[in-house]
């Protein structure tokens, strides 16, 4: 096929792919392009590519289920496609990109934190190596190295040449010719850090100090962005035009009867948190809540349009100190569109939403409002607030796609007055002239600050300066200046104080009487450190009795019922809020 077809067909798919009616012009359309395309004959990295984003795209919004079947087809079998690109010499660099990586028959390489190393080598025995080209270790490897291999400190103490790659080949019984040889390195290293006699956490530390590159080939692997989408319940066929944000109210939709939520069995919400790991690999990215699901807490939302939700929490022994965690993503007929982040405490949340590149023509306004339906729900918050990353700041990528008018046009405010005031101005100049276009340089401005959405009956304003960093900032200042900067001494001395101020002896019994188990104990630390005996004198027993069975809680099965718990204590919302305006 002549370079001038190819790219006509295409720019046609590219544009077919919003098309949608109900009469067959336009699924026939589809198809004939489909099937043109896939007996192509690709040369280059940048059409494949074309090719493949559009199949993605046909994939989660089909116009019918012949449109569908065909879609399937061709991205199941797209590696050959690759394949055929790479033995014909092709530049392959493009498919190495943070928006376009994990397509079927690249090789992947990054560097990954311990809880993903050890899950995809795993999930890929034999496939995963060190990609020694790349790698340059030094004191780190010196200094952790001799916990896995012996007498390594004679070398790498005093000699300026240690030949790491043969230490650890030796080690691991490989000689490194060969790739599956220097895939058992790979698998011999990380299976030795999972078996250190440490916690969890000090595994991760250790290894990921040493900044270990890895690579992996995906074949045509499930795992693959090409292939990581699974059978939806039940397929929605777009038979008109996708929802546009002006379509939503974002009012109006988180008004609605909440949303059902089913909840997932141990093995499917297992099969949840596999899948989320696989999304997020093979797109470059982590998140905490991502990579330490817990299968135990998976929700499922069912909300319209073939969208299903996904929402679950963090295992008890990785919760972070104050705040509840509930991490997610959205699929679409099955295909896995965003991901999701959402940190609350008392009826407060912060949320991050991601649309992935292929997908952000898709009916995100909508969505997002599904997201928040769920979110507002199942966490009983009623301050939605976004940070100001996920406007632009810090975040080429948010400012060139306009984030902060996607937010502001569903009905955030800027909680600053500076900034609300400059986006007033902005809506002013865009009312007087259709064709202005807020700058660059005024979008970092918008961005500098956090936005804002209170539901009814929230109090408006009253999170606007509140953030946990100020909470911990104070407590790092005040170790500094009372303990001589020793977090021990600190969180002793804290300890006693809150026991007296709660009547609670964490050693002992707790009001109830109660042992207090080794996660309870710690989550008592953390709020001895956040709020102090001052923030409890003079509060009612109940009160008291109240906040040691919400700290208790924090460190149980359900992380939401600690949530909601905060939510129904005014005395630890006044004092939250206090701590974290920076008292």
């Amino acid at each position: 096929m002549a370079t001038r077809t190819l790219d006509r067909q295409l720019s046609e798919l590219e544009a077919a792919r919003y098309r949608f009616g109900r009469g067959d012009d336009i699924h026939v359309h589809v198809l004939k392009l489909l099937t043109a395309l896939d007996a192509a004959r690709f040369t280059d990295s940048a059409s494949l590519i074309r090719f493949h984003e559009a199949l993605m795209f046909v994939r989660a919004f089909p116009q019918s289920a012949a449109v569908l079947r065909a879609a399937e087809r061709i991205l199941n079998n797209f590696h050959t496609k690759v394949e055929a690109l790479v033995e014909a010499g092709a530049d392959m660099d493009a498919f190495d990109t943070f928006e376009v990586g994990g397509i079927a028959g690249t090789t992947m390489e990054d560097t990954l934190s311990f809880d993903v190393a050890r899950w995809l080598v795993r999930r890929m025995p034999g496939a995963v190596e060190i990609a020694w080209e790349n790698y340059e270790p030094g004191r780190e490897l010196g200094t952790t190295g001799p916990r896995l291999m012996p007498l390594l400190e004679d070398d790498a103490f005093v000699e300026a040449d240690t030949p790491w790659r043969q230490w650890l080949e030796a080690a691991a019984g490989a000689d490194g010719k060969h790739s599956r040889d220097r895939a058992a390195t790979a698998d011999w290293l990380i299976g030795r850090f999972e078996r250190l006699a440490l916690p969890e956490r000090e595994k991760a530390e250790l290894y990921e100090s040493l900044r270990i590159p890895l690579r992996w080939k995906l074949g045509n692997a499930r795992l693959s962005r090409t292939r990581n989408w699974s059978a939806a319940r039940k397929v929605f066929y777009h038979e008109g035009p996708l929802m546009s944000r002006s379509e939503v109210s974002l009012g109006e939709e988180l008004a609605k009867r909440p949303p059902t939520f089913e909840r997932l069995s141990l093995r499917e919400g297992e099969r949840i948190a596999d899948f989320i790991r696989e999304v997020m690999l093979v797109r470059y990215r982590e998140l905490y809540g991502t990579t330490l699901a817990d299968p135990r807490s998976v929700v499922r939302a069912d909300v319209g349009r073939g969208v299903a939700i996904y929402l679950w929490n963090l295992p008890r022994e990785r919760r972070l100190p104050l705040r509840a965690y509930v991490a997610g993503f959205t699929l679409k007929n099955g295909v896995p569109i965003n991901y999701i982040e959402a940190i609350g405490i008392c009826e407060w949340m912060e949320v991050g939403f991601n649309t992935f590149y292929t997908f952000r023509g898709g009916e995100a306004g909508w969505i997002y409002a599904q997201v928040l339906r769920c979110l507002c729900s199942w966490m009983g918050t009623t301050v939605v607030s976004v940070y100001p990353y996920q406007l632009g700041h810090d975040n080429e990528e948010a400012i060139e796609s306009g984030a902060f008018w996607f937010y502001r046009k569903l009905g955030f405010r800027p909680g600053r007055a500076d900034l609300l005031k400059l986006v007033e101005s902005e809506e002013k100049k865009i009312a007087a002239d259709r064709r202005y276009r807020t700058s660059a340089r005024t979008l970092r401005r918008l961005a500098a600050g956090h936005v804002f959405y209170e539901l009814p009956g929230a109090e408006v304003g009253a999170w606007d300066k509140f953030s946990t960093r100020n909470i911990g900032l104070h407590v790092n200042r005040r170790m500094a200046r009372e303990f001589g900067g020793d977090a021990e001494t600190m969180r002793a001395h804290v300890r006693r104080e809150l026991e007296r101020g709660l009547g609670a002896r964490i050693e002992g019994g707790g009001n109830s009487g109660r042992s207090w188990s080794e996660m309870e104990r710690k989550a008592f630390d953390n709020f001895a450190l956040a709020l102090g005996a001052r923030d409890v004198q003079g509060w009612p027993e109940e009160d008291k009795s109240r906040l040691v069975r919400i700290i208790r809680a924090k460190a149980g099965a359900d992380e939401m019922l600690y949530l909601h718990l905060t939510q129904r204590h005014a005395q630890l919302r006044e004092a939250v809020l206090q701590a974290g305006r920076g008292r």
